[in-house]
């Protein structure tokens, strides 16, 4: 198991800070360097950035929001990064959700299955560098009856490969991401509940494409905050616990509380949702429950911190991508090298 860093959004005014932790973490050996996108801070431009001024350490998108770009777009920002990097980049893919894609992009969030799927065969042959002939649901190129002629990107990745990550909850998108990616992009992974929530569907994924779990990596972003007192450090992620499980997507369709319902809370879950909808952020939050937070998090000293590595390990993770808890830049420093000396403690490295 490798560890990962993921950096969120930017533009909060804590840039200066978050590009030193990333040279941290390429310092420290970390294998992944993440950055994600919403309708603020674009993720392209910050990859680039800490690209720029990083040395061995990749760079991932977690993620480029499908709605955001055409395919073609994906590719050419893809093999982009890939060349400015040396060949350091991942590329993570998601559709997002109903409120981002059609308030921010104008798309409608239908068939998200599907749309991913031919998404990805658009990116695929694009970054194979052949001439780009697709005819789908979603898109067709080139257009009919028009001046447009089937082209090839123009741009060489160092790598004939770059591999593909789609971020994935429910069972049919984890199903068809172990199916047509290469890795998983996962949130609130408990490796209590792995098996049923999570690697099942990868595995049935990879089983339609003829292949195994060998080699497909399992991406989960955990929170991690370093100290003594476990109840403590769990309040600190009450109110991004509630912000998914309550907030993330409408009463309807929200995939984190339809995720937290599999793990067991189902009435919490409910709960967590109405208050959070009706406005009450401080109920929602109060009423997650500890466990929720203490099983899909890192908390407490180094040995405990260690202990549930080895758990991440051993429930099918391959590389563990931490968001460490801090206000201040030394906190967070801190808190990247204690998940180094973590996992050289776990023995799963």
């Amino acid at each position: 198991m490798r560890l990962g860093i993921n950096l969120g959004y930017w533009g909060a005014g804590m840039d200066a800070d978050n590009l030193e932790v990333a040279r941290e973490a390429d310092r420290l050996g970390y294998a992944v360097c993440w950055a994600a996108e919403a309708y603020g801070s674009d993720a392209a431009t910050v990859l680039a950035w800490v690209a720029a001024q990083t040395e061995r350490i990749d760079v991932g998108s977690a993620i480029f929001q499908i709605p955001a770009r055409t395919p073609a777009m994906t590719a050419m920002t893809a093999a982009t990064l890939d060349t400015l990097s040396g060949g350091r980049f991942r590329l993570g893919l998601g559709v997002s959700g109903p409120q981002v894609s059609e308030g921010w992009y104008g798309t409608r969030f239908d068939k998200p299955l599907a749309r991913t799927r031919e998404y990805v065969e658009i990116i695929r042959k694009a970054m194979s560098r052949e001439r780009l002939t697709h005819e789908g649901q979603n898109w067709t190129l080139p257009l009919p009856d028009g001046p447009g002629k089937p082209l090839k990107l123009t741009v060489h990745p160092v790598r004939e490969y770059i591999p593909l990550y789609i971020a994935a909850i429910g069972p049919k998108n984890l199903e068809q991401t172990g199916e047509i990616a290469d890795g998983a992009l996962v949130l609130f992974y408990a490796p209590e509940h792995a098996e049923a929530t999570t690697l099942s569907s990868l595995r049935a994924g990879r089983e339609k494409a003829g292949k195994d779990l060998e080699g497909f990596d399992v991406v989960p972003t955990v929170p991690m905050a370093l100290g003594e007192d476990v109840r403590a450090l769990a309040d600190q992620f009450r109110p991004y616990t509630a912000l998914y499980v309550g907030g993330m997507g409408s009463a309807k369709q929200n995939f984190y509380n339809k995720l937290a319902q599999r793990m067991g809370y189902e009435k919490e879950a409910a709960e967590i949702q109405e208050k959070y909808l009706s406005g009450d952020k401080e109920g929602a939050a109060a009423a997650v429950p500890h466990e929720l937070i203490d099983s899909t998090s890192l908390l407490g000293p180094v040995e405990r911190i260690a202990d549930r590595m080895q758990a991440y390990a051993e429930a099918g993770v391959t590389t563990l991508s931490l968001t460490p808890a801090g206000f201040t830049l030394e906190e967070r420093l801190a808190g990247l090298r204690a998940g180094v000396e973590a996992l050289d403690r776990a023995g799963v490295a």
